[in-house]
């Protein structure tokens, strides 16, 4: 092999000073390695007639084409090679023997096709990637490649067709990269991120990732369901957009602390906060935050915990925890009421029973001036019997009410049942200066109701109204009926007392609800459970000059031709 020819170099300094002294031996002296098979090639290849040998090529060519071997031969992550036009390997540096496993003296001359998997093979791929390198100059892919002992990788493919000065096909160059580790990284990296994101994205916490500034570059999915907005309408806006006024305006102030002096506020603890929805409404919040610094950059990770239900879970339990104190205070009032009943049905039938013996004592005297007296004394005993049998009857439906025994339902006249009730209710309103004004619906209504317990909620709302005008100048009571719609029949009891305040109204059918000093608030409870087990309402007005106007309904019998069966039957 021949050596390559150096030009001398002047080591004589400008100016015709002493040479510099020489620090080894001269470029002249270096011995040359002799030139490689693959340099050799690589020469012959450049040779525009293709056969000179490399003694015959100039000597700086050769150093060129040397040099350029070395480079090749350096990039031992590349497999690079070249064809000639019909595909067969002339020029394989140590990265394809590395790469692909064969050696260079055993695929010199080889058809390149070797390297493309049998189904590339069987549909002519290898010649037909040449075909669009020529017509391209240049084609780039990532495919499969196949190594000597036959396993299959991933390749970075890059196919360069190589012309003369004439324009003429010298060859291909190729460029392989082994890229299957690097696509099993991105994969990895890929399903890493999917796997995270669904993680984040099924999480019920809110997450939003903010840099040191405030400014969010991550908004979830359970944070644009938990403030309204969409992840793009808060990327790249200061996080403070989500929170009341107050706290927005100390945020920054925060953050420009802890950059400071380190002085934490809510980073690495979990703190109760506020925070605000699209729309303006500010909601109770659990936070935590995080810190993590990536690539030198510092990054804050909150995570938001909506606590509206559970606020709204822990009120209503305490209403239920209210209720239940509530439901056994009814519940004592109950029995109550039941051991009531029956110790006062006692003395009220022996009272009816001392009136009858009083009645028959007296007996018809023949005395002309006693005889209407005693007449009117009998008459007063007699009414008073009956006035005792009546309090007992409904001191036992109300005993039958509490403990839930059957109800009698039957239909009776609407004018004769407000008649009975009214004689009870009103003892002591004439004495007490009230005008009693009664408008009763003509045509005998027939309403289907328990009769005792109609009268006894007529009876109480009669005493109520008594009571609101007992400061009045104007004491006026009207009790009135009149069809309503719906098959039911409204009984008013209207007084012109000193009226009731709009929020006490609201309430005032709940239990222990009681606008009076010494009441318990059962009454009107009492009411509106009876009303609503005959299927109607009750309610209360406020009247323009003064008072209060109570109306419950009750429902209509229903007619005999009605309610008649196939069979000419009734039911009712």
């Amino acid at each position: 092999m021949g050596h390559v020819a150096m030009s001398a170099v002047d080591t004589s300094t400008p100016g015709g000073s002493e040479p510099f002294a020489e620090q080894g031996p001269s470029l002249n002296e270096l011995p040359h390695r002799a030139t490689s098979n693959r340099t050799a090639r690589m020469i012959a290849s450049q040779s525009p007639h293709g056969h000179n040998t490399p003694g015959s090529v100039a000597g700086g060519d050769a150093t060129l084409a040397e040099e350029l071997g070395l480079l090749i031969d350096g990039a031992t992550t590349y497999a690079i090679y070249m064809l000639d036009p019909r595909g067969r390997v002339t020029i394989w540096n140590r990265g394809a023997e590395r790469i692909k496993g064969w050696a260079e003296a055993e695929i010199i001359g080889r058809d390149f096709s070797i390297f493309y998997p049998a189904d590339d093979i069987a549909a002519g791929r290898p010649h037909a990637d040449l075909a669009r390198a020529h017509a391209c100059g240049r084609i780039e892919e990532e495919s499969w490649r196949v190594r000597k002992d036959g396993s299959e990788f991933l390749a970075h493919v890059t196919i360069t067709a190589l012309h003369d000065d004439a324009g003429a096909l010298r060859g291909f160059g190729k460029v392989i990269r082994d890229i299957t580790q690097d696509k099993a990284a991105e994969a990895a990296i890929v399903r890493r991120e999917h796997h995270l994101r669904s993680i984040l994205n099924t999480v019920p916490d809110a997450m939003i990732v903010m840099n040191e500034n405030g400014i969010v570059s991550s908004f979830s999915a359970a944070a644009e369901l938990v403030f309204g907005y969409a992840a793009s309408d808060v990327i790249g806006q200061n996080v403070a957009m989500l929170m009341p006024q107050t706290e927005a305006r100390d945020h920054d102030q925060h953050l420009r602390t802890y950059r400071e002096t380190g002085e934490r506020h809510v980073i690495g603890n979990v703190r109760l906060e506020r925070a605000m929805r699209k729309g303006g409404e500010t909601f109770p919040i659990e936070l935590a935050v995080g810190e993590a610094s990536i690539a030198g950059e510092r990054i804050f990770t909150g995570f938001i915990r909506d606590l509206t239900n559970r606020r709204a879970t822990e009120r209503r339990l305490k209403e239920l925890q209210s209720e239940l104190v509530h439901v056994s205070r009814v519940s004592a009032m109950g029995t109550m009421a039941s051991t009531l009943a029956h110790e006062i049905n006692q003395p009220l039938t022996a009272i009816a029973n001392y009136l009858e013996a009083a009645r028959a004592m007296i007996g018809d005297s023949p005395d002309a001036v006693l005889a209407p007296l005693l007449s009117d004394v009998a008459e007063a005993l007699e009414l008073a019997a009956a006035q005792s049998l009546r309090a007992g009857a409904i001191v036992r439906r109300v005993r039958a009410f509490v403990d839930g025994g059957d109800t009698a339902f039957r239909d009776e006249r609407l004018d004769l049942l407000v008649e009975e009730a009214t004689s009870l209710g009103l003892l002591g309103a004439r004495e007490a200066g009230i005008a009693v004004a009664t408008h009763v619906a003509q045509g005998g209504a027939m309403v289907l109701v328990d009769r005792i317990q109609i009268q006894q909620v007529l009876v109480n709302l009669i005493r109520n109204a008594i009571q609101s005008m007992a400061a009045s100048r104007d004491k006026v009571l009207t009790i009135a009926t009149a069809p309503e719609r719906d098959g039911c029949m409204q009984i008013t009891v209207a007084d012109t007392g000193t009226g009731i305040d709009a929020a006490v109204r609201a309430r005032l059918f709940e239990a222990f609800a009681t606008t009076k000093e010494d009441g318990m608030g059962l009454g009107l409870s009492i009411c509106r459970t009876i009303v609503e087990a005959h299927g109607g309402r009750i309610w209360a007005e406020g009247i323009a000059t003064g008072g209060t106007a109570f109306h419950f309904t009750v429902p209509l019998a229903a007619r005999a031709d009605a309610s008649e069966t196939a069979d000419g039957g009734l039911h009712r």
